[in-house]
């Protein structure tokens, strides 16, 4: 059963961050630079909670707010549930369709060590199942 150990060693745990004082519109920037679709709001090492495009659309432009006057930490979400290494993709997946979010942190003891998306989850689903398909040819194979 793969976990979320293996999406971060796919991966890397590579997490792109800002302050809480990052204007909304800088925030945005990064994540277009990068082609992601969320930053963590970090202040020093503390985890403090994720801005996505989903929180912009949502508690910026219908809200008729600004992007250059508005912080991160005014829209970023905070309580999205915490997930560890040994979480299974298929937790992973569950627990996001039923909290209808996209992206979930990773926390080894009270240090975040990572982020993984939907997308992460059906890649590592899909791969999962190419091995299955992979080790089934080789045994048929093998066996004739």
């Amino acid at each position: 059963m793969k976990k979320v150990a293996d999406i971060l060693t796919r991966k890397g745990k590579n997490i792109t961050n800002v302050s809480p004082d990052t204007s909304v519109l800088d925030a945005l920037k990064i994540m277009a630079d990068q082609n992601i679709g969320s930053v963590v709001i970090m202040e020093g090492t503390q985890y403090l909670g994720i801005l996505t495009e989903r929180d912009y659309s949502r508690k910026v432009i219908l809200k008729g707010k600004s992007s250059t006057d508005t912080k991160a930490q005014e829209i970023m979400s905070s309580d999205i549930p915490r997930i560890t290494p040994n979480d299974t993709v298929e937790y992973c997946m569950q627990l996001m369709s039923d909290k209808n979010i996209r992206y979930l942190p990773v926390f080894e003891a009270d240090s975040l060590s990572g982020i993984i998306s939907i997308n992460d989850v059906v890649k590592e689903t899909i791969l999962a199942q190419q091995e299955t398909i992979t080790q089934l040819k080789d045994y048929l194979h093998s066996s004739l």
